[in-house]
């Protein structure tokens, strides 16, 4: 597991890579790899949440719990796939609520989130690594401890961020982020089970961008091409 991190995050995370838990971590998906099993996102796209929004870009924050555990979905941004992969069915009631929500949007033909990270929209899992169909499998081995550390750093050091968090998971991380600081945007999971218990129709994206605005922020242009 290379350290890929863009500068700013370095500078504020880089000393996590020297705790106990990390290492435990890296010890733990070498022998993953040892053992012959397949690890999802590939080496090199771990850190993407991280390389794509540098620390000091950061506006929003969209939580996710875990990476995809098929074949070449996962990319290290969370709710994205790499183009050429059908989007899944949560990335699809995604589209869905902007189709619904925002005037002109056009459901693109792809799952590639990319742009929106490039504009300062961290899409961060909790847990950055997965074997291979078997979802959460690499969960309680640090990765949370990590990204605990990055929400709780932004929520610390920055202002006026906008965090969504989608489904009971991500309203845990509520206790990291200082709502005096920051904006928080809470719904159901827009996943199949749960995106008509509150998801569709909550407007988390129009609301980001009238929040962006009223921070005197550029607001994030959701469509994607």
């Amino acid at each position: 597991m290379a350290v890929d991190l863009e500068p700013g995050w370095l500078n504020v995370l880089g000393s996590e890579f020297e705790k106990p838990y990390m290492k435990a971590l890296k010890e733990f998906l070498q022998n993953e790899k040892r053992q012959g099993f397949t690890v999802y996102p590939k080496g090199t796209d771990i850190f993407n949440a991280f390389k794509h929004t540098p620390f000091d870009k950061v506006k929003v924050v969209i939580l996710g719990q875990d990476p995809y555990h098929g074949v070449a979905q996962a990319h290290g941004l969370s709710f994205s796939v790499q183009k050429g992969i059908i989007p899944p069915p949560s990335l699809k009631n995604i589209y869905k609520e902007l189709e619904d929500e925002i005037v002109g949007f056009k459901i693109p033909n792809h799952g590639d989130l990319t742009q929106w990270a490039d504009q300062g929209v961290l899409l961060l899992n909790a847990t950055l690594t997965v074997r291979a169909h078997q979802a959460g499998s690499h969960q309680k081995r640090g990765w949370e401890q990590f990204t605990d550390q990055a929400i709780a750093k932004l929520s610390q050091l920055k202002s006026g961020l906008v965090f969504i968090l989608w489904g009971n998971y991500a309203k845990q991380k509520e206790s990291l982020i200082d709502e005096n600081k920051h904006f928080i945007i809470k719904s159901a999971h827009p996943s199949p089970f749960s995106a008509y218990n509150g998801f569709f129709g909550s407007k988390p994206f129009s609301k980001t961008n009238e929040i962006l605005i009223r921070e005197g922020k550029e607001p994030i242009n959701w469509q994607l091409t």
